[in-house]
């Protein structure tokens, strides 16, 4: 789960890191628990964010796009007021009456989509329902499956209750589940990206509005791809490096006058640093403006149709989030700079840091070496081998029977 939204450690691992079942495989599942067939089959996708880290809590820019691997649910309505789930990779059903769902009062990842059901229900939505879960986005990656989840519950929801929202407000939803009943202070990007990209296209997302706008995003068309490159590591201290991060952008916001660091893209950085006058809050905040400016930069020079031109900006955002953020570590670097070495046109972590994934834009005749480096750098530094795997813009949460 998150990316810059906030800590990964809530990930809902044990839906997760199945291999993908077909829309009847889900539905065949969702029978054999409950023994009867389901209404239909949804999916949610989870996420790449371009460029635009760490800048959602600061009212910045963020250009997420959605990756063809989802979480997949088979569902049917229950007016008994019962929310079940169960999982392709778990064993029996796990439930909570609705009325029950609250801050903290459920445990585990029956959370995320039973907040989900309660604040559709809410609306005028079901009562109740069962639901069978099967995902193919790896956990703990930094790909946003907790969103993935959360989406794909919320559209099933609406979609079987009759429940008139749009697209927006649904996501919206949807954060507000995973912050009040899972307890993750996670921002919008993931939820909506999730619920609102389209193929061929990443979402610029300005945080402020909040505001959504598709950006044409086709880098099959310009013989390029987008490769993951999963670590398959999450260090212990992410969850506390992320409140330092934010509650620094707090604090630097509060000296200079201002409501968020948005509001300082475009002053000089000297000036902000004179008014700072901390080397830490300066180079966090150096952090967040430039990447703002750079995901600006990168949504104009889409709109123009060059895309080669964003690769070097995603490279700068690496050693931005490497070296003033400070939140990137050995693996991601170690991905990151053996992708480089051996064609890439640009490379950088994704996600809250400290572990998780990184992207590369690639030449499709370069994937295979990129694969073959990143495996060696990682088997020569002793990690933990990693996955790649290339992602293209995909469609958002959506019914698929």
């Amino acid at each position: 789960m998150p990316s810059s939204a906030g800590p990964s450690a809530a990930e809902p691992d044990n839906v997760n890191m199945v291999e993908q079942m077909g829309v009847d495989e889900v539905a065949a599942g969702f029978e054999r628990v409950y023994g009867f067939q389901p209404a239909g089959v949804w999916a949610a996708p989870g996420r790449v964010n371009l460029i635009g880290e760490h800048v959602d809590y600061n009212g910045g820019i963020m250009l997420p796009f959605a990756i063809d691997r989802d979480i997949r649910l088979a569902a049917r309505l229950r007016d008994d007021g019962v929310f079940r789930a169960a999982s392709a990779q778990g064993k029996g059903t796990v439930e909570v009456a609705l009325d029950d769902v609250a801050a903290g009062t459920v445990q585990g990842w029956l959370a995320y989509p039973a907040g989900v059901a309660r604040y559709v229900r809410d609306l005028g939505g079901a009562g109740g329902a069962d639901i069978f879960i099967s995902g193919d986005i790896p956990g703990g990656s930094g790909l946003s499956s907790s969103a993935a989840l959360l989406c794909a519950t919320a559209v099933a929801m609406v979609d079987l209750g009759g429940v008139e929202i749009d697209a927006l407000s649904l996501a919206l939803l949807c954060q507000r589940a995973e912050n009040v009943v899972v307890g993750v202070p996670s921002g919008m990007m993931d939820q909506t990206a999730s619920m609102m990209s389209t193929a061929g296209h990443a979402l610029m997302i300005d945080a402020q509005g909040p505001r959504v706008e598709q950006v044409p995003f086709d880098p099959a068309a310009e013989g390029l791809t987008v490769t993951v490159l999963v670590t398959n590591v999450v260090h212990k201290l992410a969850d506390g490096q992320y409140a330092e991060r934010r509650a620094a952008c707090e604090k630097a916001a509060s000296i200079l006058g201002v409501a968020t660091l948005r509001e300082v893209v475009g002053l000089p950085l000297g000036e902000i640093e004179a008014k700072l006058r901390d080397a830490v809050l300066f180079k966090r905040t150096r952090h967040v403006v430039t990447e703002i400016e750079r995901t600006l930069k990168a949504v104009e020079l889409l709109r123009a149709g060059d895309l080669l031109a964003v690769a070097p900006l995603i490279s700068e955002s690496h050693v931005s989030l490497r070296d003033d953020y400070e939140v990137s570590c050995a693996e991601l670097d170690a991905a990151v700079d053996a992708a480089l070495s051996v064609g890439a046109l640009g490379a950088r972590m994704i996600g809250g840091g400290f572990g998780g994934s990184a992207i590369a834009i690639v030449p499709v005749a370069r994937v295979g070496a990129v694969d073959e480096a990143v495996h060696t750098a990682f088997a020569e530094r002793g990690f933990r081998a990693p996955a790649v795997f290339d992602a293209l813009p995909a469609p958002g949460a959506r019914r698929i029977t």
